[in-house]
């Protein structure tokens, strides 16, 4: 399994709310966040993991450069204006067969993330699984709409009716590397219209439940994670 993290976002509002490192090296119960992602993705068949930073993290840049990896480590140094715009500068390392993609804040809970990949791993009939959640604390949540077999027919800004919304980790097969590229070509900047389009060329998509996921966006979401994460 190719992984890949998008930790290329300025962190703007921790740095507002006086969270002095950048995000990615932000601590939840003593390890850094995007150290937690590494160590998850190496239990997890990773046969590679590439990342994103932007130009201006040269403090997170320094601490990659340090890391020693016994699988390829592939990092892009490159600011970027959207995640869809991120994903897009780390296609080239994830065309050769499934992976799975998500930002450096996304935390969950290591055995339901285990369960995931497990479950997409062995899944041969579809062109992606995306990880959802029925836990909602999300400013601008994206809802998912599925059938009775957990197949996604449509996301959605605003629902009265969805069960879950995106968990912002995202498994996928090369055929969302056409989806994404013609997205780009189109003008398209967001991940949620990524996603809607993959919908839209027909490709099969599976949802995943996790019982709760949540991002670090403000400084009293670290206490929050970490707390989340011990219990």
């Amino acid at each position: 399994m190719n992984y890949a993290i998008i930790a290329a976002g300025e962190g703007s509002r921790l740095a507002q709310e006086g969270v002095t490192l950048p995000k990615p090296l932000v601590k939840l119960n003593g390890t850094e966040m995007i150290h937690r992602l590494i160590d998850i993705f190496q239990k997890n068949d990773a046969s590679s993991i590439s990342i994103i930073v932007n130009e201006e993290m040269v403090q997170v840049q320094e601490y990659l450069a340090k890391l020693k990896l016994d699988i390829p480590f592939n990092v892009v140094v490159k600011s970027t204006p959207s995640s869809m715009h991120s994903f897009f500068e780390l296609r080239d390392f994830l065309g050769d067969g499934k992976f799975c993609l998500t930002t450096v804040d996304t935390i969950f809970k290591e055995e339901e993330f285990s369960n995931y990949i497990q479950a997409f791993i062995n899944d041969s009939e579809s062109d992606g699984m995306m990880a959802v959640t029925d836990f909602i604390d999300d400013e601008k949540p994206l809802y998912v709409d599925v059938d009775d077999v957990m197949t996604i027919t449509g996301f959605l800004d605003q629902s009265e009716n969805c069960r879950y919304i995106s968990g912002g980790i995202y498994g996928l097969t090369p055929k969302a590397i056409d989806t994404l590229e013609a997205c780009l070509q189109s003008g398209q900047s967001r991940m949620r219209n990524f996603q809607r389009q993959l919908v839209a060329d027909k490709l099969q998509l599976k949802a995943h439940p996790f019982a709760k996921i949540v991002d670090v966006d403000h400084a009293e979401d670290i206490k929050k994670a970490e707390q989340f994460l011990i219990n």
